[in-house]
């Protein structure tokens, strides 16, 4: 059950790290107005904000990453709290599909190493 829990974890913040560049430099790049179904003028305007929700989202990989690394259950269920909480946040806000792109992979990660430990 540990190495399970510790692969999801790894793909939550596998995950985060991919937001961070998503966010960070291709913003106003084809890729990322694909994505986020931007228009020209919307990525300029958003671009220093979505920049700084990108390095949050590299925060919480990080601690994601520090988790795995230290084995501290408590530091995982910190990372993984944060993950659930700016997911469903920005599922609310923003767009629906981050529930479940970013929430739920949280979730089944706490679950995972609730059940781990």
């Amino acid at each position: 059950m540990l190495l399970l829990s510790n692969l999801v974890i790894a793909t939550v913040a596998l995950l985060h790290l991919g937001f961070l560049v998503l966010e960070m430099f291709f913003w106003n790049h084809p890729v990322g107005k694909r994505i986020f179904n931007l228009t020209d003028e919307a990525a300029a305007s958003s671009a220093v904000l979505a920049a700084n929700q990108g390095l949050y989202n590299g925060f919480l990989s990080a601690g994601l990453v520090w988790g795995l690394w230290s084995g501290l259950t408590v530091v995982k269920f910190f990372f993984l709290s944060c993950v659930i909480i700016a997911g469903i946040f920005g599922g609310l806000t923003a767009k629906r599909s981050i529930l479940f792109t970013q929430a739920l992979p949280g979730l089944l990660g706490l679950i995972l190493t609730y059940l781990a430990n």
